[in-house]
């Protein structure tokens, strides 16, 4: 009976290989598309292996598309115009674009796999995006989960980039993960600062770019990052700045608040700041010393779980609910709002901004995860 047993679990494995072999080498004959041309813009071309995303592709080439998310289409940052060879729209596609999107060509870059030779459409600002090499000279504490990241130039020396805008930050291999990945962070040095940039990291539950920073990465080591990238900037305007962000969404808006300063702008501005806990709120004293840069500044933080031990005196709750009753008692009609957080901040805020006669032409922001 045991030798049945063996000779029956031996034949299972011996046949798992062989469909494993077989898997390989139809991979390797049926999905080896060669070499593909890519044009781009009816004025350049270039040349890449088939078979990966044109996200990866056009990376391969020193071309970057914007992708928040790392290539995982969950942000469609990285639509471009697909005018031939990319194959019919996938599922994955079609809830990130628009109807009209869809009419015009538009697809996601991330998930559309260079089979065979496209003719691509790209915005001409995105050639401006360029891979930077850069030295880890600080790793801070903020918070118990937040981290402040200085990255000082090296090739290129400097970085222009409009406050608000973000980088990808590239990933080393460590323990088990084998591959680099990138992640998108905001920016949260000013913009005059150009041989640097600071960036502000909160550790996500193995989440591979956060572990790497908080547990991996040491001060003096050489990481590369890409960028700048992002539509979230000030706006000219003559109304009141009404800013609103949760744990590290402070990195844009400090940037923000930077270039209000260095350029003087007279606007009021509101900024409004959700933690859970005295202990989740950080980068108080620079706060205070913009203060005394911005007369026209102040600044609401809001503690939706505060601690005995907090002896919090200022806004609890959500941070909608003191949101929403500033904007009741305050004229509204010329506000820009800018904001920077989950996701489901941002779907709040914005309800809650709508229902208040502040609509999404004047709503700016940027939904990190």
């Amino acid at each position: 009976m045991l030798l049945k047993i063996l000779i029956t679990t031996g034949a299972m494995v011996g046949i798992s290989g062989l469909l494993a072999l077989l898997l390989l080498i139809a991979e390797h004959f049926l999905a080896n598309y060669g070499e593909c041309t890519l044009s781009i813009n009816n004025e350049k071309q270039v040349h890449v292996q088939g078979g990966t995303s044109l996200l990866a592709a056009l990376n391969s080439q020193k071309i970057f598309l914007p992708s928040a998310c790392g290539g995982r289409g969950t942000c469609a940052y990285c639509k471009c115009k697909i005018l031939a060879g990319a194959g019919p729209l996938l599922p994955t596609e079609e809830p990130l674009l628009t109807p009209d999107e869809i009419r015009d060509s538009f697809r996601l870059s991330c998930q559309v796999k260079v089979k065979q030779d496209m003719q691509i459409a790209i915005p001409e600002e995105l050639f401006n995006i360029r891979e930077f090499k850069t030295e880890v000279s600080l790793i801070k504490d903020l918070t118990y989960d937040i981290k402040l990241l200085r990255l000082n130039l090296i090739e290129p020396e400097e970085i222009t980039f409009k406050a608000g805008q973000y980088i990808q930050l590239i990933t080393k291999p460590y323990n088990g993960v084998k591959e680099s990945v990138s992640r998108a962070y905001s920016i949260a040095s000013p913009s005059y600062e150009k041989k640097y940039i600071d960036l502000m990291i909160r550790l996500v539950p193995e989440g591979i770019c956060t572990t790497w920073v908080h547990q991996h990465l040491r001060e003096k080591e050489i990481v590369n990052i890409v960028g700048p990238m992002g539509d979230f900037y000030l706006r000219e305007g003559a109304g009141e700045i009404i800013m609103v962000a949760g744990a590290s969404g402070m990195a844009p808006i400090i940037s923000l608040l930077e270039e209000i300063a260095a350029r003087k702008i007279e606007r009021n501005v509101t900024y409004f700041f959700g933690a859970v806990a005295k202990r989740d709120l950080f980068f108080t004293e620079e706060i205070a010393a913009l203060k005394k840069r911005l007369p026209n500044f102040q600044y609401i933080p809001t503690l939706s779980q505060s601690q005995p031990g907090d002896a919090w005196e200022g806004e609890t709750g959500l941070i909608t609910q003191p949101l929403e009753r500033y904007i009741k008692n305050h004229d509204t009609s010329q506000s820009q709002v800018y904001m920077c957080g989950s996701p489901g901040m941002i779907n709040a805020c914005i309800a809650v901004l709508n229902k208040n006669s502040i609509q999404n032409e004047r709503i700016y922001y940027d939904p990190f995860a």
